[in-house]
């Protein structure tokens, strides 16, 4: 990953979805990452599947090159030319991506446009604590503000 980013440095409240967004919150970035995670890795291929216009794919596929997403190496079929490769990062990113089609497919649009299977049914994900094993409940989540000057509703304010 590119310098990582100081969250006492953004405006607003500091938060790591922030910070993340202004990797990944492009409108092209995270179909551009879609196509790689399925197996595109050509730009035309990825131009092509995510109807980006060419130059802001470019950009964008670049930016997230620079940001430690994506890398670009030789094709194996034609070394001549470079593909897009998810990193360490990318390949992080697909739980994250499969999360937001699940929503899409809920909230957004007429009917699923596809399906995502876990060998012979379909994916049905639900969230465990590492630490304890247990399924996790919405409810049972709180956040504990870390940087000084800032709770729940807030910058703090000194009475």
């Amino acid at each position: 990953m590119t310098t990582p980013i100081d969250p006492r440095d953004m405006a607003g409240r500091p938060c790591s979805l922030a910070a993340a967004l202004q990797i990944i919150g492009d409108r092209w970035a995270l179909p551009a990452i879609r196509e790689v995670m399925l197996g595109n890795h050509r730009f035309r291929q990825i131009a092509r599947n995510t109807g980006a216009p060419t130059d802001r794919l470019a950009a964008r596929l670049k930016a997230l090159v620079e940001s430690g997403v994506l890398e670009r190496r030789p094709l194996p079929d034609d070394a001549r030319y470079s593909g897009y490769y998810l990193t360490a990062a990318g390949r992080d990113l697909g739980a994250i991506t499969r999360e937001l089609i699940g929503w899409g497919d809920r909230w957004v649009v007429t009917a699923p446009p596809a399906r995502i299977r876990h060998r012979d049914h379909e994916l049905v994900t639900h969230t465990v604590c590492e630490t304890c094993g247990e399924r996790v409940h919405g409810e049972d989540v709180h956040r504990d503000d870390l940087v000084p000057g800032w709770d729940q509703s807030g910058p703090v304010t000194n009475p």
